[in-house]
């Protein structure tokens, strides 16, 4: 809202130094700024009004170290994150962008999602919270929102250059071009590394591209938004994890949103694109603010209500940015604590189906159990994954030039 304030006052006033607000980078950096102030001043206070509301976390023993001295912590400070993400991309960014409304509605709809299951595991005592199908339901709507609105929007573009001979690419190498509404993404490591979701046929019908898209666009948000929920099991693991991934892509959106890096890169320009950066530095201000009182021992825990709503986002931006076949990179953590779960799982009922008893490969499920079990401090093993997080950001952004 303040960028159309301060683009009136400068058209009407020629206001001194309004003109700023022009630009994505000093309203990215107020975006990160707010966002972890609103953390810091009102993190005491939020925290606070869910002790007098006694909504503490609801501990299982799991034979963990120091695991028990957790219960009554408050949780729910999803609900933290939420207002530090909303309330400064409400202010810094274009809120008519198309890319803006969908992470906002995306944030609201998960965060609501998540809210409903804290709120039925701490107020109604069932530790099962909302059932697995309402989730699923949830997630899978909101996919079609997303994967919809991406394809069909006509705000929703990327820029084809034409070169002399008629053909057309997305690498500037003419300066005659013309923005189209397109399904393409990136494809990582690879040279010519974009793929038509359209050049995909299927034997149902010629143009299947609607179906595919909509189809990964649920798959993409659903895992990661469930893998983020699993990564959430010790002290500042899923905020730290969350602000190095909120990091990468924001940097993944300044590149595709400005046609001069995009040139330089020879990337795919995507218009309208580059306002996802804000977004991205509130998120990344909202985790940071967040780890504050998370960090161990956590004063507050962020619940189903942070933790859906954090992945859900970062699966929608990547989406918008065209890096969603990169996320398994990007995201490596939340894979790998998913696949611990999937790998378990499924040995366990094997060898309980061949010997007749269930045997596992790791002494607990997801990852950071294990490393719990073997004695590790749970500051350690964040700490030891923050590093890997940041590595895999950084191999992350290297695809912009190896490929």
């Amino acid at each position: 809202m303040l960028y159309y304030l301060f683009e009136y006052l400068e058209n009407r006033y020629d206001l001194l130094g309004a003109g700023v607000f022009q630009y994505i980078s000093f309203r990215a950096g107020m975006a990160a700024f707010v966002s972890l102030l609103i953390a810091l001043v009102f993190g005491k206070k939020i925290i606070g009004f869910i002790q007098n509301k006694q909504i503490g976390e609801s501990i299982r023993d799991l034979g963990l170290e120091g695991q028990m001295e957790k219960k009554g912590t408050p949780t729910m400070g999803g609900l933290m994150i939420i207002l530090c993400i909303v309330i400064p991309t409400l202010l810094f960014a274009k809120i008519t962008n198309i890319y803006i409304i969908l992470l906002l509605i995306s944030t609201i709809w998960l965060g609501f999602i998540g809210f409903m299951d804290d709120y039925i595991k701490v107020f109604k005592k069932n530790k099962e919270g909302l059932q697995g199908k309402f989730k699923i339901i949830g997630q899978v709507t909101l996919g079609l929102v997303v994967g919809l609105t991406l394809l069909y929007n006509s705000s929703v573009v990327v820029r084809q250059y034409i070169l002399p001979d008629g053909s057309v690419s997305t690498i500037q190498s003419s300066a005659v071009y013309t923005d189209v509404e397109s399904s393409l993404t990136t494809i990582p490591f690879l040279k010519n590394n974009e793929l038509d979701y359209g050049s995909i046929t299927c034997m149902v019908t010629d143009n299947c591209t609607p179906v595919l898209y909509v189809l990964l666009v649920i798959v993409v948000i659903t895992a990661v938004s469930n893998g983020a929920n699993i990564t959430d099991g010790i002290d500042g693991l899923a905020a730290g994890t969350s602000a190095i991934i909120a990091a990468t892509l924001s940097i993944f959106a300044y590149v595709s949103g400005n046609a001069i890096f995009a040139s330089y890169l020879n990337i795919m320009y995507i218009p309208y694109s580059g306002e996802l950066v804000i977004f991205g530095a509130a998120l990344m201000g909202a985790c940071i603010g967040f780890l504050w009182f998370n960090s161990y021992p956590a004063q507050i825990f962020m619940g189903d209500t942070g933790s859906l709503a954090l992945g859900g986002v970062i699966a929608v931006m990547a989406i918008a940015v065209r890096k969603e076949l990169l996320l398994p990179v990007i995201c490596g953590i939340f894979v790998i604590e998913n696949l611990s779960v999937i790998i378990q799982v499924s040995y366990f009922k094997y060898t309980k189906k061949k010997y007749g008893e269930g045997r596992r490969i790791f002494k607990m499920s997801p990852l950071h159990h294990h490393y719990q079990k073997s004695g590790f401090h749970e500051s350690k093993i964040v700490t030891r994954f923050w590093i890997v997080g940041i590595l895999l950001a950084i191999l992350s952004l290297a695809t912009l030039k190896l490929r």
